[in-house]
């Protein structure tokens, strides 16, 4: 009986799966690296601390806001229940619920505190989303197809630090055309957006545009699985809170106190 490339291929696999065991037939099938026992090297983790202390000592500065949503395309909408946001800030009461009490350090107390996207370990957002339109990459950053979405929202209704945000109209029309930066793709109205850590930077070993723009140096950005990493040290010298982490989530994003 003359057998195709398909029924050989499987009684070839199968052949394999009797000599081996499966677990050494999967070891052959993955290539010579595994098979050869190189173990396969570990991908970064992304990762950002946020120097609380600096941050509030700038006062009202905006430039790693300014940065990231002119970079990103991201439209200045008035409306704070149509506005559209990447990185906002939000006083330390309301970032920090399980840690704002009476005896708040009086150099905390209502001080505004940079927030973002919290590129959660375990994020909830992705496992809501009907479409995978959202989805966590190998490195944590928790990344957001705008063309894939159907705008049902579903994600902004799990996420529970408020970092996702809709379009309710066409940001082309609301966005200045000499705002706009052609190199970044432009989003349609009925889409959720939000940070992205800068993929497309981190991607070439380039640090997100905030953290550039900020001059404090209340920002860093780094990989979690290297020792020598900024972000790991910095974490090392200091204590870390991450926001609401009774839920769960696992952030990303550690604030230094």
């Amino acid at each position: 009986m003359e057998l195709n490339r398909r029924d050989l291929l499987r009684r070839a696999f199968r052949t394999g799966l009797a000599l081996f065991g499966s677990a050494a037939a999967f070891d052959v099938v993955r290539g010579d690296l595994l098979a050869a026992g190189v173990p396969k090297a570990a991908a970064p983790r992304r990762a950002m601390a946020v120097d609380i202390a600096r941050c509030i000592a700038a006062g009202d500065c905006r430039e790693c806001i300014t940065a990231c949503h002119k970079g990103h395309n991201v439209p200045s909408i008035a409306d704070t229940k149509r506005e559209i946001k990447w990185i906002w800030k939000e006083t330390f009461e309301r970032a920090f619920p399980d840690e704002a009490h009476e005896f708040t350090r009086q150099d905390l107390k209502g001080k505004e505190v940079m927030t973002l996207c919290n590129h959660c370990e375990n994020p909830p957002c992705v496992r809501v989303c009907p479409t995978g339109a959202t989805w966590k990459r190998e490195d944590g950053i928790v990344m957001m197809d705008m063309h894939r979405c159907i705008g049902c929202r579903y994600c902004m209704a799990a996420c529970p630090y408020g970092s996702r945000s809709f379009n309710w109209s066409d940001p082309a029309r609301v966005l200045p055309v000499k705002a706009a930066n052609p190199g970044y793709p432009r989003r349609t109205k009925g889409v959720v957006e939000k940070c992205s850590f800068c993929d497309e930077l981190a991607d070439t070993g380039k640090l997100p545009l905030c953290v550039t723009a900020c001059k404090t140096g209340a920002l860093i950005f780094g990989d979690l699985n290297d020792a020598g990493s900024d972000v790991r040290k910095a974490l090392a010298g200091r204590y870390a809170l991450r926001r609401k982490p009774s839920l769960g989530t696992g952030p990303s994003v550690f604030y230094l106190v």
